[in-house]
C-alpha cells in the first residue's frame, strides 16, 4: 500500500467519524431520536460507506464496528473523562454528557443492529 492510499483510507475513517457526528449533533439539535428519518437513513448511508470501505471487518485497519465509532465519538466528546470526573467528585453527570451517552447508546444498537443483517442477508437470500 502506498502512502497516498494510506491518506486516502485516513481521511475515509475520519469522514465517516464526522459525518455520523453531524447527524447525531443534527438531531440532538432538533430534539428528535435519530431512529427516525431522516436521521436514521443518513446514519445508514453512512454505515454502508464503512461497511463498504472494509471498516466493519474484524481485522480492519481503521475499526468503525459499532464499539469502536461509539469510542471514538466518545473521545471526541471527553465522554471517559466527564465520567471519570463525575466518579471521582460524587457528582452527577452534566445533562449535556448524559444527551451524549444517549446519542451513543442509541447509535450503538442501531449499529449493531444492521451490521448483523447485513452479515446473514446472503443467507437467506442465496439462489
Amino acid at each position: 500500500m502506498t502512502a497516498d492510499a494510506d491518506i486516502e483510507e485516513t481521511s475515509l475513517d475520519e469522514t465517516i467519524v464526522e459525518r455520523v457526528a453531524a447527524v447525531l449533533e443534527d438531531a440532538e439539535r432538533a430534539i428528535r431520536p435519530i431512529e427516525v428519518d431522516p436521521y436514521r437513513a443518513r446514519l445508514f448511508e453512512t454505515f454502508v460507506t464503512a461497511e463498504g470501505a472494509g471498516f466493519l471487518a474484524d481485522d480492519a485497519e481503521f475499526d468503525l464496528k459499532a464499539d469502536g465509532l461509539c469510542r471514538r465519538l466518545g473521545e471526541r466528546w471527553g465522554l471517559a473523562d466527564a465520567s471519570r470526573e463525575s466518579a471521582e467528585k460524587q457528582q452527577k453527570l452534566a445533562p449535556e454528557h448524559v444527551a451524549k451517552m444517549r446519542l451513543l447508546w442509541s447509535l450503538l444498537r442501531m449499529w449493531m443492529e444492521w451490521t448483523y443483517a447485513w452479515e446473514r442477508w446472503p443467507e437467506f437470500h442465496e439462489s
